[in-house]
């Protein structure tokens, strides 16, 4: 298939400097993850950037199946801390492990006046495109 968008470019190379080098405020769009089935037929919205506060479970990886609140969400280093999701060190100091956004679902929401904003918008976005089909 060819390239759609002239404005982009379809190299590896490109797309990994513009991916790994990206601003704060483009990463939290790529740090999104996908809602569990009751929140995503509620809302009609199937995933969001994460946030602290939000619930999330583990779908891969060693940690599969834990779910927690996020306490950190690390955008330099592309990954969430989950507050059950722990190591202990030889010293005896607990560490959080760091988890990537798109290996978890999210469980629940904190809502907030922004955050319900943002789930209007995109449910009515997700409402235009089903019309216009």
């Amino acid at each position: 298939m060819a390239k759609v968008s002239t404005n982009v470019s379809s190299s590896r190379r490109k797309s990994r400097k513009a991916h790994f080098s990206a601003p704060s405020d483009e990463r939290r769009k790529i740090m999104s993850a996908p809602l569990e089935k009751e929140l995503r037929l509620q809302h009609k919205v199937r995933s969001l950037p994460v946030r602290k506060d939000d619930e999330v479970k583990v779908v891969r990886g060693t940690y599969a199946g834990r779910e927690g609140k996020i306490v950190t969400v690390y955008r330099k280093k592309w990954c969430i801390y989950i507050e059950k999701v722990t190591r202990d060190k030889v010293n005896g100091a607990s560490v959080y492990i760091p988890i990537h956004p798109s290996k978890v679902v999210i469980t629940s929401i904190k809502l907030d006046k922004d955050r319900k904003n943002l789930l209007e918008r995109k449910a009515a976005g997700v409402k235009a495109n089903v019309e216009k089909k």
